[in-house]
């Protein structure tokens, strides 16, 4: 069977089509949350901050262990030196070597390294909580972007509902003005609600890309114009949380919450700064050990022999007989300079003792230090105390727009059903040619409008009970 052209390309054109359409992602929230943990830039850096108390950590263990350092040199001294096998000023090259192993651990400096290691390990505990607290964060910023994609879809779906019953209510008109039922300025009202329908269409698919935009970009998703949600059907429901008591809600809050964790690690790293500042005033304890060694590579004197030359010395004359007294004339026998290792061997040497410091002035320094550490404590617990008043005040905010969303959805909800009767009777009316066009339209408007108001309230109030739950050690979604 021979195909056309034109159908050929039709063909490929419908296949590439659904190639497309198939290709385009439908993230659900989960994948959201998975993604956004691994990718945002806020957890990557507090992942970073982590990462930076666990290396203070090691060096604050680090501050125990002792100090270990080796050096050695190589030395050349030319010109007018003394050669040391004939005592003699001489011009001449000399080379030594010197190596050496130094040692040294702390023993005792007020507790400072102890305190610092405390200090280290709450440091990291901080960091853990802050990360614990930007990815809650995430959690809820995706969380709220997420019902907002929900509800733009569901109100595009509203808006063009009623542009498809605004369309079958035209085709109406439009019989009822050439049966000469109805004037034509109801058609003119119609083609005038209709135009309108498109723009609120325009409007509703704007708010829908803005929305998908702005999780795409929370997400740091390149591809934010494919990027699309799958389709979820949520409920309104009233969580068991809202059944406590506030008091209780604050309470489990204290107890859970990452800010109050941090604020509580932020005023214990507070004291161990004091601590530690007060440890610089207290005397300090050193041990330290030192071996060292050197070679030399001047020639050596390996023995002597008689002066060939002259073999005798006079060295005076006996008294009364004036006989000469002599000696034997020696003079040394040179040799290469002892092996490296004889030498290094020979010339080791060690040294060890303890070294005790103990502070008497220092320019106001430490006393200064530790009073900075004692206001920094201070302020620190302030901020303590403020992080509770605070989640405290976020808590009783939480539950009482929870509970006003709840009211404005129930409310909503009422709306609805009370508009859609009075729309249902509008269109009785219109059909039997007792209500005009302006009148129904304004009454189908209406009865739209309060179904957006609906929808909208209802993902309000799923929103505000997820943070009343969240408050209540209830997460948004479990993490993976």
């Amino acid at each position: 069977m021979k195909y056309s052209i034109q159908k050929i390309t039709l063909l490929f054109i419908l296949v590439s089509g659904f190639s497309a359409k198939a290709q385009v992602k439908s993230w659900t929230l989960q994948e959201c949350v998975d993604y956004a943990l691994k990718n945002n830039i806020s957890i990557k850096q507090s992942e970073l901050d982590l990462k930076a108390a666990n290396i203070d950590k090691k060096l604050a263990i680090g501050s125990f262990l002792p100090t270990l350092s080796a050096d050695a040199s190589h030395s050349w001294n030319i010109g007018l030196n003394q050669n040391i096998t004939t005592g003699l000023l001489e011009n001449q090259t000399t080379q030594f070597t010197s190596a050496g192993l130094n040692s040294s651990i702390i023993i005792y400096n007020g507790l400072q390294n102890q305190n610092r290691l405390r200090r280290a390990k709450l440091e990291q505990l901080a960091s853990q909580y802050k990360l614990n607290k930007m990815q809650d964060d995430i959690l809820l910023y995706v969380a709220n972007a997420y019902l907002d994609i929900l509800f733009n879809k569901e109100n595009l779906k509203v808006q063009q509902g009623q542009l498809s019953n605004d369309e079958k209510q035209i085709n109406r008109t439009q019989e009822l003005v050439n049966a000469g039922s109805v004037p034509r300025g109801d058609l003119l009202d119609m083609k005038a609600t209709i135009a309108s329908d498109n723009q609120k269409i325009v409007a509703a698919e704007n708010s829908l890309f803005i929305s998908k935009l702005s999780l795409a970009q929370l997400l740091r998703v390149d591809d934010f114009k494919n990027f699309d949600i799958a389709d979820v059907d949520m409920e309104a429901k009233e969580s068991p949380v809202m059944s406590e008591t506030p008091e209780a809600i604050v309470d489990k809050a204290k107890q859970i919450r990452n800010e109050i964790k941090i604020a509580q690690a932020n005023l214990d790293i507070a004291e161990r700064d004091v601590k530690i500042a007060k440890g610089a005033l207290q005397p300090r304890l050193i041990g330290y050990y030192s071996f060292s060694s050197r070679v030399g590579y001047a020639d050596r004197v390996t023995g002597v022999q008689l002066d060939p030359v002259n073999p005798t010395t006079v060295i005076g004359q006996v008294e009364g007989t004036g006989q000469n007294v002599i000696q034997p004339n020696y003079q040394p026998v040179l040799g290469n300079a002892r092996p490296f290792f004889d030498q290094f061997s020979d010339n080791k040497g060690h040294n060890f003792g303890l070294q005790l410091n103990v502070p008497i002035f220092s320019g106001f320094s430490a006393r200064g230090n530790m009073e900075k550490s004692k206001l920094n404590y201070e302020r620190t617990k302030n901020a303590f105390d403020q992080a509770n008043l605070d989640l405290e005040t976020n808590v009783y905010k939480a539950i009482t727009d929870a509970k006003g969303a709840l009211k404005t959805y129930e409310a909503a909800i009422a709306t609805v059903e009370a508009r859609q009767e009075a729309f249902n009777y509008a269109k009785e009316k219109y059909a039997v040619g007792l209500m005009n066009a302006f009148d129904f339209n304004q009454s189908q408007t209406i009865y739209v409008a309060a179904q957006s108001d609906a929808i909208r309230a209802k993902y309000d109030y799923i929103f505000k009970t997820k943070v009343v739950e969240l408050y209540f050690g209830i997460p948004i979604i479990q993490k993976q």
